[in-house]
């Protein structure tokens, strides 16, 4: 059968032309389609980079935490080993005094001697320019033998700008003038509350007891700070 149709060259282009477009919005569409899976992709592996980074920061803060609790303990055992290392040499001092006190005492160095003022020790109460005075007597020149009398402490200084010296009447008014009585036969530790004037700046302790007869008398000068820094004779009871 033989079909006669008419010509109609526009309508080939109009054709042309529209499959010509539809290919350019496919290929736009293919485009847009790629650029959106792109950004996706790069918000995935962000997103995976910042999961990574947030657990390398925690990381570095639990490291930072474990060396902070390590120097803390470090800084604890450093201040603890200091204080041992004080409360030692505190020791020893306190043992080379029990040595040359008790050296002393039994005449360990071949001396024999009656009364004698082995040292003094100042140490401050809770009341202003008010010290307890701790002044230790011996004798080792006859075994057993008692030692009896009285002693006496006075201080020197500076008070108002001149060189003073305070006497026992001043510094302890409420107790005999005459001194402290002691009587021993190898040691004591004879205690006195004192108060310094005020204005006062002490400077030397000195002690001064008479026992009489063969023990004698013992004056011995300590400087002030050495007696406020003097270490306890430990097993020293005070006699009666």
């Amino acid at each position: 059968m033989l079909v006669v149709r008419p010509h109609d060259p526009r309508r080939r282009r109009r054709t042309v032309l529209l499959v010509g477009v539809l290919w350019l919005l496919s290929l736009g569409l293919a485009l847009v389609a790629l650029h959106l899976m792109q950004g996706e992709l790069a918000t995935v592996v962000d997103h995976s980079e910042l999961i990574a980074a947030q657990k390398d920061i925690e990381t570095l803060r639990q490291q930072n935490a474990a060396l902070e609790r390590a120097g803390q303990v470090a800084r604890a055992a450093n201040g603890d080993l200091q204080q041992t290392l004080r409360d030692d040499r505190e020791q020893i001092a306190g043992l080379r005094a029990d040595l040359a006190f008790f050296s002393r005492l039994t005449g360990g160095a071949g001396r024999r001697e009656g009364l004698n003022v082995h040292g003094v020790r100042a140490q401050p109460t809770d009341k202003e320019r008010v010290y307890t005075l701790t002044v230790t007597l011996t004798q080792n020149l006859k075994s057993g033998q008692v030692a009896g009398g009285r002693l006496r402490v006075s201080v020197a200084g500076v008070r108002e700008g001149k060189l003073s010296t305070v006497p026992w009447s001043e510094l302890a008014p409420d107790q005999d003038a005459n001194g402290l009585a002691f009587s021993f036969k190898y040691f004591e530790q004879i205690k006195a509350t004192v108060m310094l004037p005020s204005g006062f700046n002490p400077s030397r302790v000195r002690v001064e007891a008479d026992a009489g007869g063969e023990m004698g008398r013992a004056e011995q000068d300590f400087a002030w700070s050495d007696a406020l820094n003097a270490q306890e004779v430990s097993d020293v009871q005070q006699q009666p």
